[in-house]
């Protein structure tokens, strides 16, 4: 079984050269869960896959990461197949505020008579779900203000950090495992993202080596952060992955 990260888009959201950022776990190169759920990301998505996600996980409602949700929408809902069928996995603090992002509009149809989320299976979760008979980790991240902002582990494989400043805390429980750990950096930080200088100050040089750098600003702060000797997500790339060790439903 071959695990691997698909880089839907990398960039922050004035980057629309770059994608917003967004990415989905495959397996055996087939699409097995989609984080986030951006605009450029979701047509990135789209244009590789021919078919909109089956599966995703919100790590918070900034409309770079949400504004997908519509078009998912209406491709979901418009699907018989699939109505009902698309699992949103939601850190439960996040289902208000993705509801008053995505889904409080008085209309989702102009018809009437449609909720917006009767496109879609909504799960929330808290510090880990289940997914295909996998268990999957959730921990708080630090993006604006408290518990609006979660990051992802699917262990010994692939921790996604979501948007956020350094969370050396965090990542020594759930970056333990030999993982890969695509971090939000950019060239310079701010009081809500992490800065390169950031990740050189908070981290062991152990843990940047397995970073993999995404949210940055341009290609040339790419181009930046690459000469500074640190491996950076490209739009479209596909990164492999260690066969995951996490808790299995069915062991075998």
């Amino acid at each position: 079984m071959a695990w691997s990260l698909r880089l839907n888009g990398v960039g922050n959201a004035s980057a629309v050269e770059l994608g917003s950022a967004m990415a989905t776990i495959e397996r055996d190169g087939r699409p097995w869960l989609t984080i986030d759920c951006g605009n450029e990301g979701l047509t990135s998505y789209l244009a590789h896959y021919g078919q909109a996600p089956r599966a995703l996980f919100i790590t918070h409602t900034h409309l770079d990461h949400v504004a997908g949700f519509e078009r998912l929408f209406v491709a979901s809902y418009f699907d018989e197949a699939q109505r009902g069928r698309v699992r949103v996995y939601v850190p439960a603090p996040l289902v208000p505020l993705l509801h008053q992002r995505v889904g409080d509009y008085p209309n989702a149809l102009a018809e009437g008579g449609v909720n917006f989320w009767d496109a879609f299976q909504v799960i929330p979760v808290g510090e880990s779900f289940w997914h295909d008979g996998l268990r999957l980790e959730v921990f708080a991240t630090r993006h604006h203000w408290p518990d609006t902002s979660f990051g992802l582990r699917l262990r010994g494989s692939v921790v996604w950090t979501g948007d956020t400043r350094p969370i050396p805390e965090q990542l020594a429980r759930f970056a333990d495992a030999g993982e890969l750990i695509a971090h939000d950096c950019a060239l310079h930080g701010n009081p809500s993202h992490s800065g390169i200088d950031d990740l050189e100050r908070e981290y062991p040089r152990e843990l940047l080596a397995r970073c993999l750098l995404y949210h940055y600003a341009s290609a040339e702060d790419g181009c930046a952060l690459a000469a500074r000797g640190y491996r950076i997500a490209r739009p479209g790339e596909v990164v492999g992955l260690n066969e995951t060790t996490a808790l299995r439903s069915d062991p075998v």
